[in-house]
């Protein structure tokens, strides 16, 4: 876990994956390290995936927690890494459309518009490149890094900033439109939450645990619900960041803060409907029925959206750092620090495949476009897989 303070970014709490990353004696004079990753145990397989295609992106990110992550429009794969380089893939075959240098520290991205991609930097940067042939359209400058991908509406895009910021920009210029800000601590979890758009809102999670819904049209606070409270003695106990990624399906928003409180609101009011105890800042995602959750110490949760019942819990993962879940056919994806992606019954959670991709962290949560799923890793390398499941005859 990382967190900043005074503008910096400070590992405390418990294990970062650098730590996982490390062999469990010797780095403490020879004690084991609290809290080990879960050793990973054999089991038979019920579903075949198989590897359609990989790529470099650009450079690797190892340690750096980027928001860089694949987008898509369903029929092309958009993928940024830390190095400035953006590439445009055909997504069934991985063939490459274009690539460009934009010569910054990216860290967040792409988010696509109708014809453009938008993606922020560690110096503050946004840029917006042309989704035909990637040509920089314009570079704008905001008020401190950019660790959520940006979310775009037909003549804005929403930026989240570190220093609490949401920014609008104007997809025509990348001039300023409007900006909102919440007060935050001094010490925050690294990462920050980004903004969905609803129609005419915009909501979005901040690190003084407030759950935000503004007007797109001039930024007008519609209604703020504080999530998560600090409490406890120290700076650490306190952080109520709200780090995952909003989750909006139909008219009810789900969001969940780093120190417990999974929530679900009525995003016309912000009205709490449940709430319950689960702590997460990697992610979350949702099917028909059910909210899946990455929990803060890597347990993976199944949650009945519409009453917050717990349906399932695997704790087979604990401490492997894994990355926010993706819904894929009647499974749940995930991946962990050694670069595994693990598929659950969504049904039952129970264990259903494991495959690799590379030996890296999977950096973000794996992204499902039609019958694939694209898996970033630290490494900078973009993979695709498919299920190659024998059908029942």
């Amino acid at each position: 876990m990382w967190v900043r303070h005074g503008g910096a970014a400070l590992r405390a709490g418990s294990i970062a994956a650098a730590v996982l990353a490390l062999s469990a004696c010797g780095w403490f004079g020879g004690e084991e390290i609290e809290d080990p990753p879960a050793e990973l145990v054999k089991f038979k397989s019920t579903l075949r995936i198989k590897k359609v295609w990989s790529d470099s992106v650009g450079d690797g990110t190892k340690a750096l927690r980027l928001a860089l992550a694949p987008a898509s429009d369903g029929s092309v794969i958009y993928a940024a890494a830390h190095d400035g380089k953006v590439t445009a893939y055909e997504a069934v075959k991985g063939r490459k459309l274009w690539r460009r240098k934009t010569k910054l520290p990216l860290s967040a991205g792409p988010g696509i518009g109708e014809s453009l991609l938008v993606l922020g930097s560690n110096n503050g940067d946004v840029v917006a490149l042309n989704r035909e042939d990637g040509t920089t359209r314009w570079r704008a400058g905001v008020s401190s890094e950019v660790l959520a991908a940006p979310a775009l509406t037909d003549d804005l895009a929403l930026i989240r900033t570190v220093d609490g910021k949401l920014i609008a920009l104007k997809l025509s210029d990348g001039s300023e439109a409007w900006f909102a800000q919440q007060t935050i601590p001094r010490l925050t979890v690294r990462g920050t939450s980004a903004p969905v758009i609803r129609g005419n809102v915009v909501v979005c999670g901040f690190d003084n645990g407030k759950l935000a819904a503004y007007s797109i049209s001039d930024g007008s606070l519609l209604w703020e619900v504080l999530l998560t409270p600090p409490s406890g003695r120290t700076e650490i106990d306190r952080l109520s960041d709200l780090n995952a990624d909003v989750q909006l399906v139909g008219e009810d928003i789900y969001a969940a803060g780093y120190q417990g409180g999974l929530s679900s609101l009525a995003v016309e009011s912000g009205q709490i409907l449940w709430t319950r105890e689960i702590a997460s800042h990697a992610g979350m995602a949702s099917d028909f029925l059910n909210l899946y959750v990455a929990g803060r110490k890597s347990s993976l949760y199944a949650i009945a959206r519409s009453t917050g019942r717990e349906m399932w819990r695997s704790d087979s993962l604990l401490n492997r750092d894994i990355s926010g879940p993706a819904a894929f056919g009647n499974s749940v994806v995930v991946g962990d620090f050694e670069g595994y992606l693990h598929f659950f019954s969504a049904s039952t959670g129970k264990l259903r495949t494991r495959v690799r991709a590379g030996s890296d962290r999977v950096a973000a949560p794996p992204l499902v476009v039609n019958e694939l799923i694209y898996v970033f890793t630290d490494s900078g390398k973009l993979f695709a897989f498919r299920d190659a499941t024998p059908e029942e005859k």
